[in-house]
């Protein structure tokens, strides 16, 4: 075995035996904050809707892909330019590290996302949400790569779902200050542009927590940069033992065959990343269906019932109030529960009450129903994305995870489609009927032919 076979296997064997405790968890936390603006970024087209059609850029009906006065294409710019970033631009991070990529997604998409709010033409404004999708595409596949690889094997699962829950938190908020805003006009200007302008905040937040956040030392490790990954993991060790007060346990020599430095994008087609690479890509193009199909909907969904603006707006942030409760159920259950039977868990969850939302004829039902299907949505997101950042080796992660998560934002681009034209023929509950297929899809898919991840470190799961 080369040395530098024995010292990439050295640095994670040392990462893997790290205990549970704040300093991991703070490393986890920063990272998540620019997940924070990218699901803030996600799940507010969906609150803002009423004030864009309200104000005549958007029509909730289409002509089709080319109607840029619709509101599916106000969905479909940013998706494409997420589609665009996940498939072509993966590289990216597996070339240029996990951190740089962190920094510099972030700050492009903030000057974009501010471009959105002083924008009053659908031509202009899906031009700059299609750049801004571009950045939000690598900054998700380049932090799902940078959490796995600085977490132990055993609470993998637990750190990376708790990041979840701060994340989602951006959900309810949003919400809320779309209730606020939307309906009203502040200092003469649609209040909807005020909820975009908060989103763009996000690169002066990264720029504030970015300095002293380390690379990755598995990423470095893989690019044969061994000094510099023995020193950030010497750093990690001592931040550890300070908090605990105790030494650390011994490291336990790997038995891996030699692991190569390089890798190349053709592994997820071929040997055993080639199922995870198809079941995986089905998973994502049918999980977008399930979820942004609901989420990016509601407040039209609920119009479409005759509840009107306002009150849409407050039913919408009641409905997605528990959000965060999903990533806590995810945290709970991470190391105790298979991660592919939760996903499974949460897709009967998403499919059963989401008939409830369609078919109830109270409010209160109505309000339940929808909640239990954020709540499913939002376990579901906090499972996948530990999951499926598992499933490939560092050397070709975030290229994997770009190509596999292609297909999510390719789904996102059409279903907003599907659903205006669902919703005008055959209601809220054909749209559900639609949920309810792409859930039976990932019930099978990953039920029948995902892998076990837990407990298992990432050489293991993947050499």
């Amino acid at each position: 075995m080369r040395p530098s076979d024995l010292a990439g296997q050295e640095i994670a064997a040392r990462i893997d035996r790290l205990p549970p405790c704040r300093a991991i968890r703070r490393l986890v936390l920063r990272i998540a904050v620019g997940n924070w603006f990218e699901a803030y970024e996600l799940f507010m087209p969906g609150f803002i809707s009423i004030g864009l059609i309200k104000d005549g850029i958007y029509t909730v009906t289409t002509k089709g892909l080319l109607d840029f006065r619709s509101f599916p294409s106000f969905l479909a710019s940013f998706f494409a330019g997420m589609f665009l970033s996940t498939l072509l631009f993966g590289w990216l991070s597996d070339r240029l590290g996990r951190r740089s990529i962190f920094v510099w997604s972030m700050y492009i998409y903030s000057l974009f996302n501010m471009l959105i709010a002083f924008s009053s033409t659908p031509e202009f404004i899906g031009l700059w949400r299609f750049l801004a999708g571009l950045a939000v595409g690598v900054q998700l596949i380049n932090n799902d790569s940078f959490q796995s690889e600085i977490t132990p094997r055993p609470s993998r699962g637990r750190y990376m779902a708790m990041a979840w829950i701060m994340v989602l938190t951006a959900v309810p908020l949003t919400a809320f200050l779309s209730m606020l805003l939307v309906p009203h006009h502040i200092m003469g200007i649609s209040g909807w542009r005020w909820v975009v302008f908060i989103g763009s905040l996000g690169g002066f937040v990264v720029w504030l927590i970015q300095r002293g956040l380390p690379e990755s030392p598995r990423w470095l490790a893989a690019r044969g940069h061994h000094a510099e990954a023995q020193s950030i993991v010497a750093v990690m060790e001592r931040d550890v033992r300070t908090e605990l007060g105790r030494d650390l346990p011994a490291v336990v020599p790997s038995d891996l065959s030699p692991l190569p430095t390089r890798g190349r994008w053709q592994e997820m087609f071929s040997g055993r990343y080639l199922p995870r690479t198809l079941i995986i890509s089905l998973f994502q193009f049918c999980q977008t269906i399930a979820v942004f199909g609901f989420t990016a909907w509601v407040p039209i969904l609920l119009a479409k019932r005759g509840i009107t603006v306002v009150h849409s707006l407050q039913y919408t942030f009641m409905v997605v109030l528990l959000t965060p409760l999903g990533a806590v159920i995810g945290t709970w259950l991470a190391e105790r529960v298979e991660r592919k039977w939760q996903i499974v868990a949460a897709c009967v969850a998403i499919a059963t009450f989401g008939f409830l939302f369609a078919l109830a004829d109270t409010i209160p039902l109505v309000i339940f129903g929808g909640a239990v299907v954020v709540l499913g949505n939002d376990w579901l997101i906090s499972v996948f994305h530990p999951y499926t950042a598992e499933l490939f080796p560092t050397r070709i992660r975030a290229q994997a995870l770009g190509f596999t998560f292609c297909w999510s934002r390719l789904g996102a681009i059409f279903v907003g489609y599907w659903v205006a034209q669902i919703l005008a023929v055959y209601g809220v509950p054909g749209v559900f009927t639609l949920i309810a297929g792409a859930t039976a899809v990932i019930i099978v898919g990953i039920g029948a032919f995902g892998p076990r991840t837990n407990g298992m470190s990432l050489e293991t799961l993947s050499p």
